[in-house]
């Protein structure tokens, strides 16, 4: 079994930053095993992906947040990290960690969550 905790959210002004932490507990044999990734949700809408990251490094972003975000990890410590820097209004949602598990049936997986913070950008 594997919990996400996060933290870092927060309410801020147009053009601040904020970090998101999510760190996992539980029973992982090996961290490379997982892509670590984080998702939003406004009101009314779906959940989308922000950006992912790949034991190796590589990254993926939404083009909303390119530039603008950048996703991190430390496998040492299970933890994935978002910085959010020049802040707007429509990134305002509840942020979602993922961990997400490749299993050994080829195309499988596992999905584990956190339980979402908060980000509003206001002034």
């Amino acid at each position: 079994q594997v919990h996400l905790v996060e933290s870092g959210g927060g309410l801020v002004q147009p053009g601040g930053s904020l970090r998101l932490s999510c760190a996992a507990s539980g029973t992982i044999f090996n961290i490379n095993f997982y892509t670590m990734a984080w998702y939003r949700q406004a009101p009314g809408k779906q959940r989308a992906l922000v950006a992912a990251i790949v034991s190796s490094g590589s990254t993926n972003y939404a083009d909303s947040v390119k530039g603008r975000f950048t996703i991190s990890r430390d496998n040492a410590m299970k933890t994935v990290y978002l910085q959010m820097s020049t802040l707007k209004p429509e990134d305002t949602a509840v942020y979602y960690c993922n961990f997400r598990r490749m299993l050994s049936t080829p195309g499988s997986q596992y999905d584990y969550w956190g339980q979402g913070t908060q980000v509003t950008v206001s002034s």
